[in-house]
C-alpha cells in the first residue's frame, strides 16, 4: 500500500507518525507489501550460526534436490516489507535454479533494523565493505559455498528496490566476490551513505559524470585490482518511487567502472513493452544491460506462464511485463549461454499453405527480434523481416523438415524452434527405361493390334516385342507419356 508523508500507523496499540521522507524510511513509500503465496517450509530453509552476522540478518536459502558441486549461487534481496520467502515465491529464482542447477540464499532483514524492513542501502555502516549488512551477506555467501560446495567464481547479487540499492552497493564493496549483479528498480552504490540523502537519490537526478558514480566503487574496496562484476539494470519508465533516472545513473556507473563508453553496443525491443540496451567489453561481451520497461511502475518484472522465458508470480509490485530473472540468468550465463543473452525460439510454427512446389510457414512474434532465418532440413534457406515464409522451387508430392529462429538487431540468431513437416501437393514424376514386353508386364502399357500403348496417354510405342526399348515418364498415377528425349 502507499503512505503519504505524515500518514499515521498503528503500533502496539500506540498511534506513530511514520514520516515517508526520512532516509530510514526513503523506500518505504509505494513499496512492496507482504499478502502473495509464499514458499513452503520444505522448499525454503532457514540457515543459523553463518557468521558473526554484525547486520542482524536472517539467512534462508533453497537449493534443488541433488544439487552437484561446482554450480554457481545467487544471493537474492527482497524490498522494503517483505520477506524472504515473499520474494522466494514470486520472482521466479526458485524456477530457474530448478532449470539451470545452481543455490539460491534470500537475506531477510526485519523490522528491528528498519521499522518498514528495508535493506539499509543508505547507511554507510551497513553498506560497506566488511560493516553492517554487507559484511552479514559476505558471511552467508562463505556458509553457502562451503555448504553446497558452490563454484566461489560463480556468485551473483540481485535485489529489488532498498534490495536493489544493498545489491549494487555490494558489488560495489566485494568485486571479489561477486561475478555479476542485478539491481532492479534500484539505486547506484554508494548513492547515499546517510539517510539524509536517501530521498534526492530515489526522487532526482545527482548531476554526476559517469566518472564521478565510477568512482563511488572504486572508493569502495581502494586496493581491488582485478576486474569488475558484470551488471544488469531493470527500470520502469513510469516508476516515482525510485525515478528511471537512477537506472540512467546506474549505467553511467558501471560502464565507468568496466572502461566502457556509455554509447550503445546495439539496442533491441523485448516483450512487455522492454528496450534492452547492451554496452559491450572489448570482446564483444555484453558488459552492462540496461532494461527500459514502458510504462511499468514501481517494483520486481515477472511473467507468470509456462513458456519458454517465463517466471514468476503477480503481486503487489510484483508486475506482469518480462520475466527479469530469465533474462538475467541469461545474462550471467546460468543457462550455459556463455552469458550472452539470446532470444528464444519462436512458437507457433506451422505450415500455412503448400502447392507442388511451394510451402508457406507462419509463426508468432517474438519480442526483441529484427528478423528471422528460415532452415529447411537444418540448412538456411531465407531470411525474412516478417513472421512468414514462403519457399520454391520444390518437388511436387515431397515432405520437407523446417526450423525458424529469430535473429536480433545485432545478428545473433536465437534458440531454433521444434521442427515441422510441409508436404507439397502433385505427384513427383518417376521414369521407367524398359523394352515394350516388360513395359506392358509391369503394368505401365498395353497393347492392341500387335502395337504397344502407353497407358494413360495411349501414345504408340511401337510393336510389341523384346527389342523396342522406351522411357516411360509416370505424370501423375497411372499415367504415362513417351520420354526418351530424358526425364
Amino acid at each position: 500500500m502507499t503512505r503519504s508523508p505524515g500518514t499515521p500507523r498503528t503500533r502496539g496499540g500506540v498511534r506513530r507518525w511514520i514520516p515517508a521522507v526520512t532516509g530510514a524510511l526513503a523506500l518505504a513509500a509505494g513499496l512492496l507489501t507482504v499478502g502473495a503465496p509464499t514458499a513452503s517450509a520444505a522448499s525454503l530453509t532457514q540457515v543459523t550460526g553463518f557468521g558473526s552476522n554484525p547486520g542482524n540478518l536472517a539467512m534462508y536459502e533453497y537449493a534443488p534436490d541433488g544439487l552437484a558441486t561446482g554450480r554457481p549461487l545467487v544471493i537474492a534481496l527482497h524490498g522494503c516489507l517483505q520477506s524472504a520467502s515473499d520474494y522466494h515465491g514470486h520472482s521466479g529464482w526458485a524456477q530457474f535454479a530448478d532449470q539451470y542447477g545452481f543455490a539460491v540464499v534470500y537475506p531477510q532483514t526485519n523490522s528491528t533494523n528498519n521499522v518498514l524492513s528495508c535493506f539499509r542501502w543508505f547507511d554507510s555502516s551497513q553498506s560497506t565493505r566488511g560493516k553492517g549488512e554487507a559484511l552479514s551477506v559476505k558471511q552467508m555467501v562463505d556458509k553457502a559455498v562451503a555448504q553446497y560446495g558452490s563454484d566461489p567464481r560463480k556468485v551473483f547479487v540481485t535485489g529489488l528496490s532498498a534490495g536493489g540499492g544493498q545489491a549494487a552497493n555490494l558489488l560495489a564493496d566485494y568485486p571479489d566476490v561477486f561475478a555479476g549483479g542485478a539491481v532492479d528498480s534500484g539505486l547506484p552504490a554508494q548513492c547515499a551513505t546517510a539517510q539524509g540523502g536517501a530521498s534526492g537519490c530515489q526522487n532526482s537526478s545527482q548531476n554526476l559524470s559517469p566518472k564521478q558514480w565510477g568512482d563511488k566503487v572504486r572508493n569502495s574496496y581502494p586496493g581491488w585490482t582485478g576486474s569488475y562484476p558484470r551488471v544488469a539494470i531493470w527500470h520502469g519508465t513510469a516508476d516515482t518511487t525510485v525515478r528511471p533516472v537512477n537506472g540512467t545513473e546506474l549505467r553511467d556507473q558501471w560502464t565507468d567502472v568496466r572502461g566502457i563508453s556509455q554509447t550503445p553496443s546495439s539496442t533491441r525491443n523485448l516483450t512487455g513493452g522492454t528496450t534492452l540496451t547492451s554496452y559491450n567489453d572489448p570482446d564483444g561481451k555484453p558488459a552492462v544491460q540496461l532494461y527500459s520497461i514502458s510504462g511499468m511502475t514501481h517494483g520486481l518484472a515477472v511473467n507468470p506462464g509456462s513458456g519458454t522465458g517465463q517466471c514468476g508470480a503477480t503481486g503487489s509490485y510484483y508486475l506482469d511485463t518480462i520475466c527479469s530473472s530469465y533474462y538475467t540468468a541469461a545474462f550471467w550465463g546460468l543457462d550455459g549461454s556463455g552469458g550472452t543473452t539470446t532470444l528464444p525460439a519462436p512458437t507457433g510454427v506451422s505450415v500455412t499453405g503448400t502447392t507442388d512446389t511451394t510451402a508457406t510457414l507462419g509463426w508468432s512474434p517474438v519480442g526483441g527480434a529484427a528478423s528471422y532465418d528460415v532452415y529447411r532440413g537444418g540448412a538456411k534457406v531465407g531470411s525474412v523481416t516478417g513472421t512468414g515464409f514462403t519457399d520454391s522451387g520444390l518437388t511436387a508430392g515431397t515432405g520437407y523438415s523446417y526450423t525458424v529462429a529469430a535473429v536480433d538487431s545485432a545478428g545473433t540468431a536465437g534458440a531454433r524452434s521444434t521442427a515441422v513437416t510441409a508436404t507439397t501437393t502433385g505427384y513427383t514424376p518417376r521414369c521407367f527405361t524398359a523394352n515394350n514386353y516388360d513395359q506392358v508386364g509391369a503394368g505401365r502399357a498395353h497393347t492392341s493390334g500387335g502395337y504397344t500403348y502407353a497407358n494413360g496417354s495411349d501414345q504408340n510405342m511401337g510393336l510389341f516385342n523384346l527389342f523396342t526399348t522406351h522411357t516411360l515418364k509416370e505424370t501423375a498415377d497411372g499415367y504415362y507419356v513417351i520420354s526418351d528425349s530424358g526425364c
